[in-house]
């Protein structure tokens, strides 16, 4: 089995347009001549459709004046040892968003016309709601009616195991990784970080420093990230990576911003200038060098703490 890696559905000229036949434009055209014909074949096939108080034709071109973005999470193509071919588009989804369906609509019929092969849509998840919402069918068109019906598959915490058992982790590091990911915000994530931690040790060097940076960058901001870099600060790994430093120069620059953000507030109490609570948490959560230095030096003039800010 081999694939291939598509990161962007750009349209394809490869297909070359083939002139209507007066057939083909008798069966559409008609419509457009005679609008009425509408009420009529919704009637016959029994579809309950809007009573129209206007009618206009629009232009047929459906070519963009200006190109708009379409582009998936991830796209790969799979060919197996036969030569068949199967296109995977992978979406990320957070949460419910019903306006996702026209544009994996897009996706999958874009990419079933450039690459002539079957097309499957996966979505990935972290909580069982959106999960369940995105596996749901998703249908366009009127309702009952509906021209094209989506069937997301879609991974979540319901469906993709919790691995906790360290020699399971061993087995498939990749899965692991993809496990904690999944279960961020699960009660036992604990633990799968704890298997994942393991496994990582028994796994060649760059594979570990990729794991081990992806699942930094999976986490995102929840507990369980918090989690991870206590865990990766714990161990005395094999491997050096980009990660490791990113995490130790986070953590200098994390340390210098507080103590900035604490001598602005040291100086402020000995100046008797009351700072609220909320000012307080504000210098506080400041990580940024550059306004923190700036803020200091008001802080030695300032009459309240409000100038801090102006």
């Amino acid at each position: 089995m081999r694939f291939d890696i598509c990161l962007n559905l750009e349209s394809s000229n490869d297909n070359v347009p083939r002139m209507p036949s007066s057939q083909h434009e008798a069966l559409h055209r008609v419509f457009r001549d005679k609008p009425e014909l509408f009420a009529h074949a919704f009637k016959i096939l029994n579809i309950d459709f809007p009573t129209p108080s206007e009618v206009a034709v629009v232009d047929t071109d459906m070519t963009e004046i200006e190109p708009i973005e379409r582009r998936a999470d991830t796209v790969m193509m799979f060919t197996s040892r036969w030569g068949s071919k199967t296109v995977v588009i992978i979406e990320s989804q957070s949460r419910k968003d019903d306006d996702k369906a026209s544009a994996w609509a897009y996706y999958l019929s874009h990419a079933h016309i450039k690459f002539d092969c079957p097309v499957m849509l996966l979505v990935t998840c972290q909580d069982e709601a959106t999960a369940k919402w995105a596996r749901e069918p998703k249908p366009i068109g009127l309702a009952g009616f509906p021209c094209l019906v989506l069937h997301p598959i879609a991974l979540g915490p319901d469906n993709v195991p919790q691995i906790i058992d360290p020699a399971e982790a061993c087995e498939d590091a990749v899965l692991a990784m993809f496990s904690a990911l999944t279960h961020a915000r699960s009660p036992k994530v604990n633990a799968i970080l704890k298997a994942l931690d393991v496994a990582l040790t028994v796994v060649d060097t760059d594979t570990a420093a990729y794991l081990a940076e992806q699942t930094e960058i999976g986490l995102g901001n929840t507990e369980a990230r918090q989690i991870w870099r206590s865990l990766m600060a714990m161990q005395n790994y094999r491997f050096k990576s980009e990660f490791a430093e990113m995490l130790r120069a986070e953590g200098r620059a994390e340390g210098e911003a507080l103590g900035e953000a604490k001598s602005v507030l040291k100086i402020l109490e000995q100046r008797n200038i009351p700072v609220s609570d909320s000012s307080r948490e504000r210098v506080l959560a400041c990580t940024d060098l550059a306004l923190l230095e700036s803020w200091l030096v008001r802080s030695l003039k300032a009459t309240t703490v409000e100038e801090l800010f102006d």
